[in-house]
C-alpha cells in the first residue's frame, strides 16, 4: 500500500471512529458545535491529528536539447526522455531538477556544439514526469540570450512549473510545512555574500530551505575545496538541504552540522554517451515529517539509450 492510499485509509478509519463516538456520546447541538460541523472543522482536526509525511525527489542535470531533442523527434514521442522514470518521479509530493537548456519555440535541430535549447514539444516531458520546480541557475540558461530565458520562464509558468535562479524564491507548503527553494550558479559568477543574505532572509519565511547549486569541476567524483567552503557557509546561513550539479559525474556526499549536502547528482538526462560516468546519475528521495528529515534514499540511474535514463540497481 503506497503512502497516499495508507493516508486515505487512516483518515477514513479515524472519521468512522469519530462518527461512532458522536453516535454513542452525542455533542450538545448548540450553535457553536453546529458551526464547527458545518464548516468541516471536525474533519480538518482529524487531518491534523493524522501524521502525514512529505516526500521530495531530486534529480541531476536535465538537458533536453541537441541529440536528446533529435532522438525525441525521431521517436515521435514528446515523452521519450522520461518514459522509464516518470512513474517513479510522480510518486513524490515535490520533484526538483536542474534544467540545463532554454526552451524556445523554434529551437534548431543539432547534435553538437555547446549552445543548448529544446523545443516546446520535447519540454512537455517535464510535466509528464511530474517535475514541479527547476533551477535555471546554470551556465546554459542564457544560451539564447535574455529573450530565450524570458521565453523559457513563460513556458514554465504556462505549464505550472516553478523555477529558481536570479534570486527567484519559491515556497511550497505541503502538509502544513513550508518548503523554500533557491538556486545559485558559481560557474559564471561569484556573489556569495549576496547569496548568503538571500538565504538568511528566505529561511525566515519557511520551515525547510532547499538550495540547488551549480558549481565544481566537470568530470570529477569529488567536490573541490571551493564547493565545500560555499556549502559550509550556506548551511551556517540557514540552508537545510544542498543539491549540486554541473560536474556531469556523481560526486561525494557529506553532512554539515547534520544537514545533507549532495555535491553533484550527475547527469539525469543528457547526450554524453561517450563515457560510463556521464551516463550515470542519482535520484535522491527525502522524506520529511514536518520539519524533520526522517528518511533519505538514493536510486542510481543509467542512460542506456541516448537521452533516456532508467533506474538500475546493478551498475557500479
Amino acid at each position: 500500500m503506497n503512502q497516499t492510499k495508507l493516508t486515505s485509509f487512516i483518515l477514513i478509519l479515524a472519521t468512522s471512529l469519530l462518527a461512532l463516538i458522536i453516535f454513542i456520546f452525542p455533542m450538545p447541538l448548540n450553535k457553536k458545535n453546529i458551526s464547527k460541523v458545518n464548516n468541516g472543522n471536525v474533519f480538518k482536526q482529524i487531518q491534523k491529528a493524522v501524521k502525514r509525511e512529505t516526500s521530495i525527489m531530486f534529480v541531476g542535470d536535465i538537458m533536453l536539447g541537441r541529440s536528446v531533442m533529435k532522438k525525441t523527434i525521431n521517436e515521435g514521442d514528446s515523452y521519450y526522455p522520461f518514459k522509464k522514470t516518470s512513474e517513479f518521479l510522480n510518486n513524490a509530493d515535490i520533484t526538483f531538477a536542474n534544467l540545463e537548456n532554454p526552451i524556445v519555440k523554434n529551437c534548431p535541430e543539432t547534435i553538437g556544439g555547446f549552445k543548448f535549447c529544446t523545443n516546446y514539444e520535447t519540454a512537455k516531458g517535464l510535466n509528464f514526469a511530474g517535475i514541479d520546480i527547476v533551477s535555471l541557475a546554470n551556465n546554459h540558461s542564457e544560451n539564447y540570450g535574455l529573450e530565450g530565458l524570458a521565453e523559457t520562464k513563460k513556458f514554465l509558468g504556462d505549464n505550472d512549473i516553478s523555477y529558481v535562479g536570479d534570486s527567484n524564491f519559491i515556497i511550497k507548503e505541503i502538509n502544513g510545512t513550508k518548503f523554500g527553494f533557491l538556486g545559485f550558479d558559481y560557474t559564471l559568477k561569484n556573489d556569495l555574500d549576496n547569496d548568503l543574505k538571500l538565504i538568511k532572509d528566505s529561511k525566515e519565511k519557511v520551515d525547510v530551505l532547499i538550495v540547488g547549486v551549480h558549481w565544481g569541476d566537470e568530470y570529477k567524483d569529488k567536490a573541490n575545496n571551493l564547493q565545500r567552503t560555499i556549502a559550509k557557509k550556506m548551511i551556517e546561513a540557514g540552508t537545510d538541504v544542498i543539491i549540486g550539479g554541473h560536474p556531469h559525474w556523481v560526486e561525494d556526499y557529506e553532512e554539515i552540522n547534520g544537514k545533507p549536502v549532495y555535491y553533484s547528482l550527475g547527469n539525469f538526462i543528457f547526450d554524453q554517451m561517450w563515457s560510463e560516468e556521464t551516463k550515470k546519475g542519482l535520484i535522491v528521495k527525502m522524506t520529511f515529517d514536518g520539519t524533520s528529515l526522517i528518511k533519505r534514499e538514493e536510486f542510481k540511474t543509467y542512460i542506456n539509450s541516448i537521452g533516456q535514463p532508467e533506474i538500475v540497481f546493478n551498475k557500479n
